[in-house]
């Protein structure tokens, strides 16, 4: 959310369809990786194939997966000195949860964020969501 200085990111896990799975919210100030486990850590994510961009490459959530006995496809970033593989034809399918916030940003209440208010912001997105599980 946009007003008094405050922003709130929305963080998103989606099936193979592109269909929301769990949401969750932080802080504008938090770093996206803070929130993956967290997240993660919501639904069962063994033998599934988690894909994230190169924010989510850390060793700490590539860690969690693995324990989960879950898999990833994360590329790793230009400058770290020990690069792991990448499956590179899994990791095209990330465009799901991109696709995802696009069509949540269709709803304008949810791309310009009128409401000043976390949880009316919430419900909302909540709301919307749900609008894109029934098309």
């Amino acid at each position: 959310m946009s007003r008094g200085g405050k922003t709130t990111k929305i963080h998103a896990i989606v099936d193979a369809l592109g269909n929301p799975v769990k949401l969750s919210f932080t802080g504008g100030n938090v770093h996206d990786s803070k929130a993956a486990i967290p997240l993660m850590e919501q639904i069962d994510i063994s033998g599934r194939v988690m894909m994230g961009d190169k924010a989510y490459g850390a060793k700490e959530i590539r860690n969690y997966i693995a324990s989960r006995e879950g898999t990833y496809a994360i590329p790793p970033k230009e400058n770290n000195p020990d690069p792991w593989e990448c499956d590179w034809w899994q990791y095209k399918e990330r465009h799901l949860v991109e696709c995802f916030f696009n069509k949540l940003k269709h709803f304008r209440r949810v791309a310009t964020r009128y409401d000043k208010l976390i949880n009316r912001f919430k419900s909302f997105v909540f709301l919307a969501s749900i609008m894109i599980l029934l098309k």
